[in-house]
């Protein structure tokens, strides 16, 4: 029994060694969160406006913080199965431990395989939610000039299972923006690498075809439209945009969508086909969306809920 309880005093030990440390580390930051937020509350009492790209910020920050438990997990998990294995091997000797070596070596393998795996996705869905995050921030950005031309701007607007990336409402009329980051091809060709033909049916990048943004941008759309003419009940139309920052648009021709490069979106409001709106239809809608734009609680008051 003695030699039981010294046998497994000494694996406890080892164990403790490698990770008492890190556990403390972390155990000392959430408990110093928590005190914090225990003696302070957030100055901010009511819901705040949804910014650009408020729901990919949300998923870069779950994307990072399952980078960082995914790496923290390749680091230690190894490590305490060599820990374990040496506290054995103390403990039965050696040679009464080489019939296991193989097993241990077996899933210190696999595990690492499947993390690296793991963060070889994670990063490449880093890199995509960066380029998007950045694109709608700079849609955002430019579209929030044509504020100073009367217009009323929203971003990031829930819908059923979807989100509007920006939504600009005028007496010119309702304008559903897709924001697409697509990153641009380096093949030594200056502007020819970074220019997009829209013919009115189909985008034409340098090394691809699609028309999958402007199949969303109207499917976007025509939900919004339908929910405003009920919720403000009156028809009311939405034209569909598709903004591609960072490209140079060429139009070959027209469609049910219009097309913009980042900086040509302070034309928005001379786009053809849209609704014109009046002073009382304005202020209806706007105050339709801000009500389902403003859903952000404060990012303090938030981390007090959650704790």
């Amino acid at each position: 029994m003695a030699e039981i309880a010294q046998q497994a005093a000494i694996l406890v030990g080892v164990l403790a060694a490698c990770f008492l440390g890190p556990a403390l580390a972390i155990g000392f930051l959430v408990v110093r969160k928590r005190r914090a937020r225990a003696r302070r509350r957030s100055p901010i009492g009511i819901a705040m406006l949804r910014s650009p790209g408020h729901t990919l910020r949300e998923q870069l920050d779950e994307t990072t913080n399952d980078v960082s438990a995914n790496v923290f997990m390749l680091m230690m998990i190894p490590l305490l199965l060599l820990a374990t294995f040496l506290a054995q091997s103390h403990l039965r000797g050696l040679q009464g431990m080489m019939h296991l070596a193989l097993i241990y070596v077996v899933l210190a393998l696999a595990f690492v395989a499947f993390t690296v795996r793991k963060l070889l996705m994670a990063g490449k869905r880093l890199d995509n939610l960066k380029a998007g995050y950045d694109a709608e921030l700079a849609v955002g950005q430019e579209l929030d000039q044509l504020m100073r031309l009367g217009a009323v701007v929203f971003h990031d607007i829930p819908a059923d299972n979807f989100n509007i990336d920006h939504v600009v409402i005028s007496s010119e009329g309702v304008f559903a923006v897709e924001t697409k980051g697509f990153t641009k091809p380096k093949q030594g060709r200056g502007r020819a690498d970074a220019t997009v033909v829209f013919d009115g049916k189909v985008l034409r990048f340098p090394t691809w075809t699609t028309k999958a943004p402007l199949e969303q941008a109207e499917r976007q759309a025509a939900w919004l439209a339908k929910w405003l003419t009920g919720a403000v009940g009156s028809p009311v139309q939405v034209l569909p945009v598709v903004a591609l920052p960072g490209w140079f648009v060429e139009l070959t021709g027209r469609g049910g969508v219009s097309v913009f490069s980042g900086k040509h979106l302070t034309g928005l409001l001379k786009s053809r086909g849209a609704q014109r709106l009046s002073v009382q239809d304005v202020q209806r809608v706007v105050h339709q969306v801000e009500q389902r734009c403003r859903t952000v609680a404060p990012r303090y008051a938030e981390q007090e809920r959650a704790s």
